[in-house]
């Protein structure tokens, strides 16, 4: 096996209850092979998406700090990832951050986590929102939904099924903003649903398609994106990487309906990540 150490800062949420952001992140990547360092924007008891009462602790003040401490014991990261974020001025923290742990050999990976079904999210405000934009414009690679896609391009949010041409051009205009890829997530062409990516660098887009399954799954999106970013840090080019994830959250996906009772709990990917991790191994072997 050839083995190249890899490391990653994840800047997501954490929900003690409810699998999303870093308690989807980090299994996976770790998964992956990759050695996951977990800053947390804010902690829950559980995440907001059907449960009620909840508590919540912002914790926006210790993002720079934790990151100078970070810094002062000589943390270096591969990638740095971010996702859901609270508010505008973690917006701005974060790209304190990865201006401070960027490099050239370094990854900027962002999930404009803004809203889903043609809406943003309650939590987003306008300064939010811009700060999110900002954070797009200087990543590496971005990975929204097309409800996010249609806000960072100022465009009108399309309710159904999708020419190809129709994507193609989204994800050429949202390389135009300033990453030099970019991964479009719950794609819904042909009858099947996935994701389609496209490199500025080599002008290719690829379609990822699987077979819907009915409903909404919580933490699928950080599902993908984290496997995603796990195949990118493993050598993968972006095309490779998102077929990776399409099909590993179509299988979770698959697992969770028939297993779940209740699916505010979040996908349970548990059982399927040695397969993951044998994937990865087998890739980085061959590589």
């Amino acid at each position: 096996m050839i083995y190249k150490p890899m490391s990653c800062a994840a800047i997501h949420d954490l929900s003690g209850v409810g699998k999303c952001s870093l308690t989807v992140a980090l299994p996976v990547l770790s998964a992956c092979g990759v050695e996951a360092s977990a800053m947390p924007t804010a902690v829950l008891s559980t995440h907001t998406g059907g449960f009620t009462g909840f508590t919540y602790r912002d914790l926006t003040e210790d993002l720079l700090p934790m990151a100078e401490h970070w810094k002062s014991v000589g943390c270096r990261f591969s990638a740095l990832y971010s996702g859901f974020l609270g508010s505008a001025e973690q917006t701005g923290a974060v790209a304190g951050i990865f201006r401070m742990f960027g490099g050239e050999d370094v990854l900027v990976f962002v999930d404009p986590v803004l809203g889903d079904g043609g809406r943003l999210y309650a939590t987003i405000t306008p300064a939010l929102a811009q700060g999110m934009k900002e954070l797009c414009r200087g990543a590496d690679v971005i990975a929204p939904n097309l409800t996010e896609a249609a806000f960072l391009l100022d465009a009108p949010y399309v309710d159904g099924p999708l020419e190809r041409p129709a994507v193609e051009a989204m994800l050429r205009d949202l390389c135009a903003l300033g990453p030099g890829r970019a991964v479009l997530t719950g794609v819904r062409v042909e009858g099947l649903l996935g994701a389609a990516c496209y490199d500025a660098r080599s002008r290719e887009t690829h379609f990822w398609l699987k077979e819907e399954i009915p409903g909404s799954y919580h933490g699928t999106g950080d599902l993908f994106s984290s496997t995603l970013l796990g195949g990118l840090l493993n050598g993968m080019d972006l095309s490779g990487a998102c077929r990776v994830a399409v099909d590993f959250t179509h299988k979770v996906i698959e697992t969770t309906r028939r297993y779940s009772p209740d699916i505010r709990f979040g996908p349970k990917f548990e059982v399927h990540l040695p397969e993951l991790a044998r994937l990865m191994e087998k890739f980085r072997a061959g590589a």
